[in-house]
């Protein structure tokens, strides 16, 4: 808090009435290792402002990395105004909307953001989010077994180049359903999956398929020939998609001839920054004629009796409402705060807005391959189109060559070999709209002092911008 108005009196009065001795025995189940300790002032009485100036010195003694690591989470531009309404009391402390009547303003977000998501996705129907894109991924899966009454085989097909937390957690979340997850491989050449890699499957009672666009490795996918796939052999199909690269790719709903059945993914590129993590939010969309089988909040708009628009609550096929064993979820927790910063984010950039800010990171991103061709044996993997990160190979073991560049404060990649392990010299790189020339020609720099060191630099990083006036 930045403003306590508690006098010392009124602290010992509530702590008297709690039966507590002091602050710190409201604390003492927290084991001491885990404890930051106290912040001991350089003098015993300092003002607001002195302390103030003192503790923005020592918090930029840590500096302030540049990041060009993604892997499904993005450093994006945040407009001011996002925050600055999100937190305002209205919607910062607003509760579950069950009562209608006292909830208008958040159950019209709400649907405004669902209106929103089927726009970018192309398709019918949006929930109000989720936890996060991992866990939406596996409510898509639960959604499609239990969609897909003419398989009865319970196995999905998913491809090794998604996001790996979200095959882990997918894998963790589904398992004891007696639903089988089956690992597509991806292409050594293209990091995408081969559509021919399917055939052996040709005939078999397959489930789902799950398609992501673009995958793990920034790499697109043949979506159009996936999706007409999964439709010819009676699986349901099942998008993973950044919401961002939807501004100028092909939307899920328009894949192949007639569209996914299911789309789902991460919402945090939208105005969500990255918090060590989180909280972020997930998104699922689906087509119409499955709308009674997707988990979590729906909104609907009406009219009163008065012929008034309203807002309320729909389809509330949760375990809150009926019973467990009839309940779509039991884990689809809304990310309600999330979801209306996303909403104002959208709002604010418009369709024109998040398109230009896609195409500024694709800019970025080429120019940053640009930069790191020139230093040494650093080379991408993937012959195949990208968009936003790509995986970039280095002469050397990638664990070690991060840690060096990490003391240049910079945030360099993500090391794959920690789920790949056949790709223990590459690194994962993502250059977004915030990135500069600068930062670029700083990254460039510091791998060329790096590999140097080891012996690996053939020729050294060009100074000048590798960029079109």
């Amino acid at each position: 808090m930045p403003f306590i108005p508690h006098t010392e009196a009124e602290v010992q009065e509530m702590l008297a009435t709690i039966g507590a001795d002091d602050i710190e025995a409201l604390f003492d189940e927290i084991p001491a290792q885990l404890r930051c300790g106290t912040l001991e002032l350089v003098r015993a009485q300092m003002s607001e402002l002195e302390v103030s100036q003192l503790i923005s010195a020592r918090a930029h003694q840590d500096g302030q990395p540049s990041c060009f690591i993604g892997a499904g989470a993005y450093d994006h531009h945040i407009p001011a105004a996002v925050w600055q309404i999100a937190t305002r009391g209205e919607f910062y402390s607003a509760y579950t909307p069950y009562q209608a009547e006292a909830s208008q303003g958040t159950l019209q977000l709400l649907y405004e953001f669902q209106s929103m998501m089927t726009g970018l996705t192309a398709m019918d129907v949006s929930n109000a989010s989720l936890y996060d894109g991992a866990s939406a991924l596996a409510e898509a899966v639960l959604m499609a077994v239990r969609a897909n009454r003419k398989s009865k085989s319970r196995r999905v097909l998913v491809p090794r180049s998604l996001h790996p937390a979200y095959r882990r957690v997918a894998q963790n979340i589904v398992r004891n359903q007696d639903i089988l997850l089956e690992e597509l491989p991806y292409d050594a050449a293209g990091g995408h999956t081969d559509p021919e890699s399917l055939e052996r499957y040709r005939g078999e009672d397959i489930t789902a398929l799950v398609i992501a666009q673009p995958n793990f490795f920034g790499v697109l996918e043949e979506v159009d020939i996936l999706t007409d796939w999964a439709e010819a052999n009676g699986a349901l199909s099942i998008g993973v998609v950044n919401p961002l690269a939807l501004s100028i790719l092909n939307p899920p709903g328009s894949w192949g001839a007639n569209g996914v059945d299911i789309c789902c993914g991460e919402g945090q590129p939208l105005g969500i920054p990255l918090s060590s993590g989180g909280p972020y939010f997930g998104f699922l969309c689906c087509r119409k004629t499955l709308v009674r089988q997707m988990p979590g909040r729906i909104i609907g708009r009406t009219r009163d009796l008065d012929g008034k628009v309203g807002y309320t609550l729909t389809l509330q096929a949760r375990e809150q409402h009926i019973r467990r064993s009839k309940a779509t979820s039991n884990i689809c927790t809304n990310q309600g705060l999330m979801v209306t910063a996303a909403t104002i984010h959208m709002a604010l950039l418009g369709a024109e807005g998040l398109a230009r800010i896609a195409a500024r990171c694709h800019t970025n991103s080429r120019e940053l391959e640009e930069r790191l061709r020139a230093v040494g044996d650093v080379r991408p993997l993937f012959d195949r189109p990208r968009f936003h990160e790509q995986v970039i190979t280095l002469p050397v073991t990638a664990k070690q060559v991060l840690l060096e560049l990490a003391d240049d404060n910079l945030l360099a990649g993500y090391d794959l070999s920690r789920d790949y392990p056949e790709l223990q010299n590459a690194i994962l790189v993502c250059a977004t709209e915030k990135r500069t020339h600068e930062e670029m020609d700083a990254y460039a720099a510091a791998l060329a002092r790096v590999l140097s060191r080891r012996g690996e630099v053939t020729r050294q990083p060009q100074t000048e911008r590798m960029v079109k006036s």
